[in-house]
């Protein structure tokens, strides 16, 4: 390596431009042999920096976001059963319920992929630069009531709660709330409403909903009034996508399908 290539390698890596570090000799070739102009050569360069440095980006957005593994769309089998609203789940994929503030509620059995979808949905954002946060229904409550006795609740909900883009919640309804519980979920969703989007999964019907929030009917019913006014409610049915292979091979019983209403 000359001296000039080890000065252009310095400078780089003193500019952050670590794409153009790594890659501005290989180009040059390029450009050398092609008889590119010198704008030519430098748009590549500075595409080649921007590309990388949205990659890394994107990377970090996902890492931040918690979630437990990484799930796209793409991974998830829609024609498994009948009960997968296909259509309704590819239209939620395009995002613009993000950019229109509005919420996505997810319903249906143990199983049957809420979960998968909340996750996917969630990548794709942080693939699309938007900031995302990860938390089961569990998780959150415990933060949120080590938040309050260390004084800290509500730079828990501005850093936490309030700042990213889409808020996903997952499991409502697995484990019963007591009131400060139901309490603190309640200022959660008061205060991202008509601000910022959020995604929930839940096995209960809207009319059980009272029985995990401290069997309070009116907060679930102040809750559901502002998560519900700007709302996609997508409703799973069918037997669980976890046990398909046992299901078919015998080895679980087949249940009836669960036809609850969401009301």
């Amino acid at each position: 390596m000359t001296l000039q290539c080890q000065r252009i390698q310095i400078l780089c890596e003193q500019l952050n431009l670590l794409s153009l570090a790594q890659h501005w000799s290989f180009l040059a070739q390029v450009a050398a042999e092609e008889q590119q102009s010198y704008t030519q050569f430098l748009e590549q360069l500075l595409e080649q920096e921007y590309q990388q440095r949205q990659s890394r980006s994107r990377t970090v957005l996902a890492r931040m976001a918690g979630f437990p593994v990484l799930k796209t769309l793409d991974q998830f089998d829609m024609q498994y059963g009948n009960g997968i609203p296909k259509q309704q789940i590819e239209q939620l994929g395009a995002l613009a319920f993000i950019e229109r503030q509005e919420n996505v509620v997810l319903v249906g059995p143990s199983g049957v992929g809420k979960t998968h979808v909340a996750i996917a949905l969630g990548y794709a954002a942080t693939q699309a630069g938007m900031k995302v946060r990860f938390f089961t229904a569990a998780d959150l409550l415990l933060q949120l009531e080590q938040a309050v006795k260390q004084g800290a609740y509500e730079a828990m909900l501005k850093r936490v709660i309030n700042h990213p883009r889409l808020l996903i919640i997952d499991e409502i309804g697995y484990l019963p709330m007591n009131q400060l519980q139901a309490n603190l979920f309640f200022q959660v969703i008061a205060k991202r409403y008509e601000r910022g989007s959020i995604i929930l999964t839940s096995n209960l019907t809207f009319g059980q909903w009272d029985q995990t929030f401290a069997q309070d009917k009116a907060l679930t019913a102040a809750m559901l009034d502002r998560l519900l006014h700007h709302a996609h409610i997508v409703q799973f049915k069918g037997q669980s996508y976890r046990l398909k292979d046992k299901l078919k091979a015998g080895i679980m019983p087949q249940t009836t399908d669960n036809k609850n209403k969401l009301y």
